[in-house]
């Protein structure tokens, strides 16, 4: 057999190789991770700065596709104005981090912003939140164009969509998913279910000790905000209810 005759039958087993076998994507693994929250909810914010932050700093963000989705409680009324349950300023915010989202869809962008917003929320100091464009060092135009331009409002008619298919419908906030499944109120051992959930062959050294481990049984939710709640937000009373 001459050389290039050899080079061709080489060169073709190749292609055929790399034709038939399949390649797997590295995202195949990650555990899908939901969050459904309410900008202005005190629940929400402690999850957010106290406990989803962490997986940050400790590697179990690597093996997860984080959703972020803020609309939480609030109602799309039959003429497709929506009202929030903490009242107009809520729904400020929930379209403010809706455009942070669209604006920088690198998740460690716009969460550190959602991050900055929802500190200010815990600290009760949540008017402030446009200092968090400084603090981050994110430009403050693309979220001011999102907002002013009516964009935001279909980003959150979006939401609403996305919150209102959930199956089984939520029944407060924080609403914690992992992989299509509700955590109740066992939210803040989401740690765990992610854990318990990656297939993948390098899980990272925060989940040693965690897969395997037993999480309580969904019961009364106490660290939530519910649907149809009434508050005292601002001096007014403010409810759910449409």
């Amino acid at each position: 057999m001459d050389f290039g005759r050899l080079v061709l039958i080489l060169f073709l087993s190749a292609t055929l190789f790399f034709k038939t076998t399949p390649v797997v994507a590295g995202d195949d693994t990650k555990v899908s991770l939901a969050l459904y929250y309410e900008s202005l909810c005190p629940y929400s914010a402690n999850f957010i700065v106290n406990y989803l932050a962490k997986i940050f700093e400790n590697g179990i963000i690597d093996i997860v596709d984080l959703d972020l989705v803020p609309y939480g409680n609030a109602r799309l009324k039959a003429n497709g104005t929506i009202t929030c349950q903490h009242g107009p300023n809520e729904c400020l915010l929930n379209t403010v981090e809706a455009c942070a989202i669209s604006a920088w869809p690198d998740l460690t962008e716009h969460f550190k912003f959602i991050y900055c917003v929802e500190n200010l929320v815990f600290k009760h100091k949540y008017k402030q939140w446009e200092s968090c464009f400084l603090e981050t060092g994110l430009n403050s135009e693309a979220v001011s164009d999102c907002y002013n331009s009516g964009y935001g409002n279909k980003l959150e008619l979006k939401y609403a969509a996305q919150t209102d298919a959930l199956q089984p419908p939520h029944t407060y906030v924080p609403w914690v998913v992992v992989n299509g499944q509700p955590l109740y109120d066992d939210y803040e051992n989401f740690e765990v279910y992610i854990c318990n959930a990656y297939e993948g062959n390098s899980p990272p050294k925060s989940c040693n000790g965690l897969t395997g481990l037993t999480t309580k049984a969904a019961g009364w939710a106490q660290h939530v905000s519910f649907v149809d709640e009434v508050f005292w937000f601002n001096d007014h009373q403010v409810t759910a209810a449409a």
